[in-house]
């Protein structure tokens, strides 16, 4: 899998939030985007994953052959703190529903998934009960337990305690390999594991 970036740029209105963005990402690299707060981060991530057209430049997508920009979304898996999950679903009923999309790894099920998470008392408690970082912790299970080639965070431990930051680090040594995985972060714990960083300013 590749994401091919060539002269993007993006602008709100008369603002460039970045421009003459460059970069090709492959799978099993891991990349960091880096910035402080308002800088960009977020937006360049929705060009990468397809979510917002670049207003200059293009950016492709290449597995064994070329993937039209609208199919792209079979590919990956995302997760951040403001992406919605369905409220009233119980825990059970959001992981069967998310996986009736995505397929599971090999030797993964539903139930592993479960444990996976560490809320298994939960499984009958709607969603709308949930802490903010029982939700964030069933949004990165979800998306890391996916089998797709693509995996993509922004800001993967917000609303997360110190547990719940060791947890994570511990889902992504796990399910991570193989994978083009994209982190936007400006908190290390977030993507130490990252071999490769991008700064959002060195785009403006």
């Amino acid at each position: 899998m590749i994401i091919d970036v060539k002269n993007a740029g993006r602008r709100f209105n008369q603002e460039w939030i970045f421009r003459n963005f460059n970069y090709q990402f492959k799978t099993g690299g891991s990349y960091a985007i880096l910035g402080p707060n308002g800088s960009g981060k977020s937006t360049l991530l929705s060009v990468l994953m397809g979510n917002l057209s670049p207003s200059e430049g293009d950016t492709t997508y290449k597995d064994t052959q070329d993937i039209p920009v609208a199919d792209f979304y079979r590919y990956i898996s995302f997760a951040a703190p403001y992406l919605d999950l369905i409220e009233e679903f119980t825990l059970e009923e959001t992981i069967k529903f998310h996986f009736q999309f995505k397929d599971l790894p090999q030797g993964m099920t539903l139930n592993k998934v479960l444990d996976r998470l560490g809320l298994a008392k939960a499984q009958d408690k709607a969603l709308k009960y949930f802490s903010s970082g029982m939700k964030q912790r069933t949004k990165l299970a979800l998306a890391c337990c996916s089998a797709t080639p693509v995996l993509l965070l922004d800001e993967p431990t917000s609303n997360l305690d110190i547990q719940g930051v060791d947890w994570y680090q511990q889902l992504i040594q796990d399910y991570s390999k193989d994978k083009l995985v994209i982190v936007c972060s400006n908190q290390e714990v977030e993507y130490s594991f990252c071999a490769e960083r991008i700064q959002v300013n060195d785009y403006k």
